[in-house]
């Protein structure tokens, strides 16, 4: 019970402290949207078979969960999008992405 309240508190109330604490505050609520879209990327479970396994991890498993593509979030945060003349939404998507990676990774490891 308390494993499931923490890994649902760190999917949707980190977020929003996270929102708070990086991005400025005509911004936030926005962050905040974009970084819980990034949710969708557990899509890939649909993927596997059995969909949900509680003795497997997500981290390394899934596609969208490999250790490729996670490098590639956690560069999306750090990104100047600014000078790049990208939107600054995709560095909410770089931190949602590496955040919720961390999530299914202690999810697994820490419990």
């Amino acid at each position: 019970m308390l494993q499931t309240l923490v890994h649902y508190s760190l999917h949707l109330v980190a977020p929003l402290l996270l929102a708070w604490i990086f991005f400025p505050r005509d911004r936030r609520r926005m962050a905040y949207i974009v970084m819980l879209l990034t949710m969708l990327v557990d899509l890939d479970h649909l993927l596997a078979t059995p969909i949900f396994d509680p003795d497997r991890c997500s981290i390394g498993f899934h596609f969208l969960h490999s250790y490729y593509l996670i490098p590639f979030y956690i560069l999306m945060c750090f990104l100047p999008y600014r000078r790049l003349g990208l939107p600054w939404w995709l560095s909410a998507v770089g931190i949602g992405l590496t955040f919720h990676m961390f999530t299914d990774w202690q999810d697994y490891y820490l419990w």
